[in-house]
């Protein structure tokens, strides 16, 4: 959805005097405190792309409109994927006791990383789901929007994940509307495909409350030029060959549509305007190898990835992938990968 995400009680518009600078009200400030949750194996890229626009808006607004404490299950601090622990001031339980008093947040964020499906502790759960009675905003950085999944708050809700995850979140809760957006805003739920998406989400809430040109000053200042639309693809391999070949990039949009069902290259040539013998001749200059052959890896991928993510049998993996029978997937599997599927099971 692209209502605007409100998770302060009163938004606050920006004017900007004739050399850029913030003109603001002198009484009643208005700021958005916000929650961060980290679960151990967080990623930092996804936190520090989240956090540090929402300084720089603070910076060249000159007003704390974002506030943000950062918590743990125990208190103690967390470490990062690559390492870093990062200082928390806070402990779930002592956050549950804030939830209905002045230190109310305006929105809680999870941030996850790769090994999430082994971090829905029982007091995180407990936390989300209080949350959740209490009307406050949840929302997911990268990989947590599995752990959303997990307490059923985005049973029937709109959600992203990181592309890694995608087709396993899907095949793991049957209730989501999963998409590969790099966030989605459905109600009072947000979700956020997180690594660099994280940025773009920062910005449309700077946006959304400080307004276009505070962004666009938190643009040039972290010199990103630019932040992308929530509505904008994450993770679609077409799209790494867009600036060099348009034609490809549909013709692999088209393949990642279709894993479960397989277009002959005759369809997808007739779907693009173009003929087989045409985009033989594209994969040959920019893929470096056939059409089907690309196609074929692609389907296998999708396959390892669900193989890794999920305890589907492996039939059911197999026919999700496109694959008439297990035996024939195997062949296949293994050509590609130098191993069986039953190999790749964690």
């Amino acid at each position: 959805m692209n209502v605007p995400f409100s998770p302060i009680a009163h938004s606050c518009t920006v004017d900007w005097d004739s050399r850029g600078q913030a003109i603001l009200p002198c009484d009643n400030p208005v700021f958005c405190r916000i929650v961060i949750l980290l679960v151990p194996g967080f990623s930092q890229l996804t936190l520090s792309s989240f956090v540090d626009p929402l300084r720089v808006a603070n910076s060249v607004s000159e007003r704390t409109f974002f506030k943000w404490v950062v918590s743990s299950s125990d208190g103690r601090p967390v470490e990062c994927a690559s390492g870093i622990s990062v200082s928390v001031s806070k402990t779930f339980a002592s956050l549950a006791t804030d939830l209905q008093g002045s230190d109310r947040p305006a929105m809680i964020m999870v941030c996850a990383g790769e090994r999430v499906e082994s971090h829905a502790s029982a007091s995180l759960m407990k936390l989300l789901r209080l949350c959740r009675r209490h009307r406050i905003p949840i929302g997911a950085l990268g990989t947590a929007t599995w752990l959303l999944a997990k307490t059923g708050i985005l049973n029937d809700t709109a959600c992203t994940i990181h592309w890694e995850k995608l087709t396993a979140l899907s095949e793991s809760f049957g209730r989501l509307r999963v998409t590969d957006r790099l966030f989605v805003r459905d109600g009072d739920v947000l979700t956020c495909a997180g690594e660099f998406a994280s940025f773009d989400l920062a910005m449309e809430l700077i946006s959304d409350h400080l307004g276009k040109h505070c962004a666009s000053a938190v643009c040039r200042h972290t010199t990103a030029g630019h932040w992308r639309l929530g509505s904008d693809r994450q993770g679609a391999t077409g799209a790494q060959y867009t600036s060099i070949s348009k034609r490809v990039a549909e013709v692999i949009s088209l393949m990642e549509q279709h894993i479960e069902d397989p277009l002959p290259l005759y369809d997808i040539a007739k779907c693009v305007g173009l003929s087989r013998r045409q985009i033989e001749r594209l994969f040959e200059r920019y893929v470096s190898c056939s059409p089907m052959r690309y196609y074929l890896r692609l389907r296998l991928e999708w396959a390892k990835r669900l193989i890794e993510q999920t305890n589907m049998p492996f039939l059911e993996i197999a026919v999700a992938c496109g694959f008439v029978s297990s035996s024939h997937f195997s062949k296949c599997f293994r050509e590609i990968f130098g191993k069986a599927p039953s190999d790749c099971r964690r």
